[in-house]
């Protein structure tokens, strides 16, 4: 992340998509322990509720975060075009 903030938008995402992740994990770990929701066969709990939480949390991310999506696109996409006119002009300059 440079100085000038770029990425924050990215980061901010990013940490709201994981809390979101860890919001549906232990909800669904509280289910599962109190026993509304089954437990998985044998050893497999944990696992059922990490992939039951990755199947939950994915539609709601893109419901609940799609202002912060927007402003993490709209700032890589000002990066990706200041990128593109950089290398247009050291193109030019190795044209002159």
């Amino acid at each position: 992340m440079a100085a000038n903030g770029t990425g924050a938008a990215t980061l901010r995402y990013t940490l709201m998509r994981l809390g979101v992740f860890a919001g549906c994990f232990f909800a669904l770990w509280g289910l599962v322990y109190i026993g509304v929701l089954p437990r998985g066969l044998g050893d497999s709990n944990l696992l059922w509720v990490l992939l039951l939480s990755i199947v939950i949390s994915a539609p709601l991310s893109f419901v609940l975060l799609r202002g912060q999506r927007d402003a993490m696109s709209e700032q890589i996409v000002a990066k990706v075009d200041r990128a593109k006119g950089r290398l247009a002009a050291n193109r030019a300059s190795e044209d002159a």
